[in-house]
């Protein structure tokens, strides 16, 4: 094997088989999608958009004409009612709308777009999703992952209840690039997306066709017999998308369904002729025993498909002259926000074709574009997995073959060549049927790795010698001092940073009684809803999570120095915790976790903790001791909230009450802390005035004057209710009437055990 040729080999083989290995790797496939893709793409240039497609924009140019703001919540729903009656009186197929109408406006306007929506009998309407991330805790609370919860959100009843179907239609937004669409939604019950049940609704004339070739072809008969039987049916209520899922269920349930069901349309008597009903079949047939996400066959750039602006479409009617009048019969319209530039653009999407100026193609017209492949038959479709594992593998072995075995001239010639050669050959495959050849790992992995490979093959056989005498010297090193020459690397242990920063902790009740009662899994279930509660409100309000343990967090807002706004906002994260908690007391009242929550701030030291292997970003300080030991406080006074006076230091905004001066187990300075209630602003007057009693009582306190002090603890109880702080004091005047602090007590109390 030491002959040129057999170096040649090897070289191929380990270039076919690293582009092998990449080509299977999800990160680099995804090279090959943004990059490879987007060179296909734009070598080919624009292409024809099917004359079936239109697209209806709502842009400025329609809200200038209709004198009607930008903002389109703020239309009438009565306008999208005579678009609509507008729309079919032209003969519109299937009418979509890419809005979504899931507020109510006015009663009048809602009933006038329903009635409207009714009378069509082919509106397809928009279905918002809403993904809802859950992170998941592994061993010793370490992240691991999380889960996403998708949710639909409908138009309201009145206009959803008249609509022949709901169907989503969710796209990825900046910075990722747009690249497929969702036939059916994974993660969302499967539901057929807005363009898979527009086809459906546009394809209803050879819905009888179709149903006799899945009645001839498929195993589950019971379950087709279920299917309305007549295309009126189909449109007579909300159901259709029910029935575009049940069909998909019928092509999962059998994967040879498709392909029975295009030899049956081959060779059946029975269907009636006609070049367009069987090509419609066939797409429709494709459309169904396809994956759940296709990758977009763009026509070009913004406005490429047949756009008409949303007020000319109001303005026809049986006075319109008909040159002016737009062809809209049997077409499939959609409509939705539209653009011509990008300062008035709100719905945009990055795809390959998004033009320099920053304009991006709409949502609306990403939709058109997949109803257009599936109507054309002609989505991009990667090439079969044998096929391309094929490409990438004797493609490399070919340049690796070439690259050794011939000089490095010529080497360097044939990687232009077979670049070409091979660029050419995918973009007609890409021009002609679609097919989308993989790009970059040939021409920018493989190609260039042969090369470079061939080349260091060379070096290494003209430096064998050298390389051993270098060899030979490291045995003679210490491995630590090669070490430091190879890499160099920073002590972890220097970069720590002193800070201004305020310290947010929890700590939740009854945890260790919950732990006992449930299994792991359900209590790994549980306080992940727990913690997404928690997370929230802190980076709602700009703090930054810093540790979780069991069931208390720490949280932080950090800046280089004292920041009344950051305070601010740690007092309000506070409380929407709270509110949070209580509701996920109310979710899970079996399993109530009664959260307590400290706030404290000061400088602390912040950086990587650690030594030998293992670091941790953390913060280090008396500031993070004292935050604990406040919750320890809440603890002991059955408060829920506590702050110290460093957090809530001239802050107006909040209704506070001061619970006294502490000196907490362990310390030797004093703290003042408060008790944090609601923000001011929605506080009522007779909080407002037990705060003012409990100030009162906790003044007389100070001045020794237990039995003022008591009636007034008394009293304001009798204002908060069950409030254990009061009690608390109410106690503590009882045990000072009768055993007297010291002389100099200044109304400190110590607190010996938390």
């Amino acid at each position: 094997m030491r002959t040129r040729m057999g170096k040649a080999i090897i070289l191929g083989f380990i270039v076919g088989s690293a582009g092998l290995v990449l080509g299977l790797l999800s990160f680099v496939f995804k090279l090959e999608e943004e990059i490879g893709l987007h060179i296909l793409f734009k070598l080919r240039g624009p292409k024809t958009v099917p004359s079936e497609v239109v697209v209806i924009s709502i842009d400025k140019d329609s809200a200038d004409a209709l004198h009607l703001p930008n903002d389109l919540r703020k239309w009438p729903r009565s306008l999208h009612a005579r678009l609509i009656d507008n729309l079919t009186n032209a003969g519109a197929s299937v009418i979509s709308f890419d809005l979504i109408f899931d507020e109510i406006q006015t009663p009048r306007d809602d009933a006038l777009l329903a009635e409207a929506v009714g009378r069509a009998k082919n509106v397809v309407l928009f279905q918002r999703l809403r993904s809802e991330s859950v992170p998941l805790s592994g061993q010793k609370g370490a992240p691991a992952g999380s889960l996403n919860i998708v949710k639909a959100v409908s138009p309201i009843p009145v206009i959803a209840d008249s609509a022949v179907a709901l169907a989503p239609f969710p796209l990825p937004k900046v910075p990722n690039r747009v690249n497929q669409f969702w036939t059916f939604k994974a993660g969302a019950g499967d539901d057929p997306t807005l363009p898979i049940v527009a086809f459906q609704i546009y394809t209803l004339p050879v819905y009888r066709d179709f149903l006799l070739l899945l009645d001839k072809t498929t195993q589950f008969r019971e379950r087709i017999k279920e299917l309305p039987r007549t295309p009126e049916i189909l449109t007579s209520g909300r159901n259709a998308d029910d029935v575009v899922r049940s069909i998909r269920n019928s092509f999962e349930s059998d994967p040879q369904l498709g392909m029975k069901m295009l030899k049956e349309l081959e060779r059946s008597q029975e269907i009636s002729s006609g070049r367009n009903k069987e090509k419609l079949l066939k797409a429709l047939i494709h459309m169904y025993q396809g994956p759940s996400s296709m990758y977009l066959n763009f026509y070009g750039p913004p406005r490429m498909i047949p756009t008409i602006p949303y007020y000319k479409i109001l303005q026809l009617n049986e006075t319109t002259n008909t040159d002016e009048r737009p062809d809209l019969k049997n077409k499939a319209i959609f409509v939705g926000l539209s653009e011509r530039l990008q300062p008035e653009q709100k719905d945009g999407y990055y795809t390959v074709f998004s033009r320099s100026d920053g304009l991006d193609i709409n949502g609306v017209e990403i939709a058109a574009t997949a109803f257009a492949n599936l109507i054309e038959d002609k989505p991009i479709q990667p090439v079969a997995m044998p096929l391309y594992m094929a490409v990438l593998f004797f493609g490399g072995l070919t340049a690796g073959v070439i690259f050794r075995f011939f000089p490095t001239v010529i080497s360097a010639i044939g990687v232009i060549v077979l670049g070409i050669l091979y660029l050419v050959f995918a973009l007609y495959r890409f021009k002609a049927a679609g097919i989308w050849y993989p790009v970059f790992i040939p021409l920018f992995i493989q190609l260039p790795g042969a090369f470079i490979g061939a080349l260091l093959w060379r070096y290494i056989d003209v430096n064998r010698e050298r390389k051993n005498m270098r060899t030979a010297i490291g045995y003679y090193l210490p491995d630590n001092v090669i070490d430091m020459i190879s890499r160099n690397v920073t002590d972890l242990s220097e970069g720590s940073q002193l800070v201004y920063g305020i310290c947010l902790y929890t700590d939740a009740g009854q945890y260790s009684a919950l732990s006992e009662r449930v299994s792991p899994k359900e209590l790994n279930m549980i306080m992940n809803v727990y913690y997404e509660a928690l997370f929230k409100p802190v980076k709602k309000y700009g703090g930054v999570i810093s540790n979780v343990v069991g069931d208390s967090m720490l949280s932080l807002w950090i800046a280089a120095h004292p920041d009344q706004n950051l305070r601010n906002s740690a007092c309000l994260a506070a409380l929407d915790i709270e509110t949070a908690v209580n509701r996920f007391n109310q979710a899970f009242s079996k399993t109530p976790l009664q959260t307590r929550i400290s706030l404290h701030s000061g400088h602390i030291l912040i950086g990587n903790i650690g030594a030998i292997d293992h670091y941790e970003y953390r913060p280090i300080g008396d500031i993070v001791n004292t935050t604990t030991r406040i919750d320890n406080l809440n603890k002991f006074l059955g408060t829920h909230i506590l702050v110290s006076d460093t957090v809530i230091s001239q802050l107006e905004g909040f209704l506070t009450r001061e619970v006294g001066e502490y000196l907490l187990a362990g310390k030797t300075q004093t703290i003042v802390a408060y008790e944090l209630r609601l923000p001011l602003e929605d506080a009522k007057p007779d909080e407002k005035e037990a705060c003012t009693i409990f100030t009162e009582a906790l003044q007389a306190f100070r001045r020794r004057s237990w039995n003022e002090a008591g009636e007034k603890f008394r009293e304001a109880k009798e204002r908060f209710g069950n409030d254990r702080l009061s009690d608390f004091y109410m106690n503590l005047c009882e045990q000072y009437r009768t055993n007297e602090p010291e002389n100099s007590w200044k109304g400190v109390i110590p607190v010996e055990k938390q």
